[in-house]
């Protein structure tokens, strides 16, 4: 759905991304994390065709975004990280006012202003101005500008920034119907915990370069799964246990102790795998009182990249 081709673009004085690529699928939320200055910003506003790069190419939905930047905008949709409404106009305004310089046709910008409104749980704020709405609000009305004409890519930057709990909860909500819904998003955030809820692709982006690109859905290696089995109380597996199952385990117990109740196993055969597995352990007597599936956290994911990154440099 977006391809990126060596992008390279420079400010006065400062090259802020050298020679990224990278390819997201249909229906995926990628988030895009780094540190300040990394370039994600300036990464975005390019997939966008809001700035334009030194060299590189860009397509969204098979759009070249370089060469027909307004038939990609109408393919997608953006969200800066410092958006601005027009505090005086209402709820239906704001949208019917985006929809129509979006491109949508005339006898079908209500029926678009309502489905977006419907989707953002503004339906009964439509005659409310921008300017009586919570920060909360204000931000779903944003994002209902970007798309209320139906892109098949969001872009959001920093969507969550300045926003309360309940707030972040709700717009986290809005990003899983999004992407039930098939939207590919782009959400660039520093807060991985709410990234987490909703990602399924991770981009590592630092010094303007891709540090990682992630697939945070896909097994340790294919055909395996990795689990993590809570234990009530030390148990010992019996000769050959493991090596007849064909599981190896990721961190044997040398000496059960009390604080050391968890075992981390690769199992192969995916989930008839896993169910063979439990049912060896109950067979055994293992006091199993957790049994689950364990995939890589948004940031242990993150933090392994900047590490090999760090390893990798001179």
């Amino acid at each position: 759905m977006v391809e990126v081709e060596q992008l390279v673009f420079d400010y006065p004085g400062k090259r802020a991304l050298h020679g990224v690529s990278l390819t997201v699928p249909a229906g995926a939320v990628l988030a895009v994390i780094g540190p300040n200055g990394a370039g994600k910003s300036t990464l975005l506003r390019v997939i966008a065709g809001l700035d334009e790069p030194v060299s590189g190419a860009v397509r969204v939905d098979g759009v070249d975004v370089l060469a027909h930047p307004r038939e990609a905008h109408r393919r997608l949709g953006y969200l800066s990280d410092f958006f601005g409404l027009y505090e005086d106009l209402t709820v239906r305004q704001g949208l019917l006012h985006a929809a129509s310089v979006r491109g949508v046709p005339a006898d079908a910008q209500a029926g678009a202003v309502q489905r977006a409104a419907e989707r953002l749980g503004l339906a009964d704020r439509l005659n409310q101005t921008a300017a009586q709405l919570s920060r909360g609000l204000r931000q779903r009305l944003a994002i209902g500008q970007a798309l209320v004409h139906g892109p098949a890519v969001l872009l959001l930057d920093e969507p969550a920034a300045g926003l309360d709990p309940e707030a972040r909860a709700s717009l986290s909500a809005l990003f899983r119907l999004l992407r039930e819904e098939g939207t590919t998003l782009l959400v660039s955030s520093h807060i991985l915990a709410e990234l987490e809820e909703y990602s399924t692709h991770m981009l590592a982006v630092r010094d303007g370069r891709v540090a990682a690109f992630t697939d945070l859905q896909a097994p340790v290696t294919a055909g395996v799964q990795r689990l993590r089995i809570a234990l009530a109380h030390p148990w010992q597996a019996p000769p050959g246990f493991w090596r007849d199952l064909g599981a190896g385990l990721r961190e044997p117990p040398a000496a059960p102790t009390p604080g050391h109740d968890a075992l981390w196993v690769d199992m192969p055969g995916r989930h008839e795998g896993a169910a063979r597995l439990l049912q060896a352990l109950v067979a055994a007597g293992a006091p199993v009182c957790e049994f689950t599936v364990h995939r890589e956290s948004l940031a242990d994911s993150y933090l392994r990249s900047t590490q090999t990154r760090s390893e990798e440099q001179p």
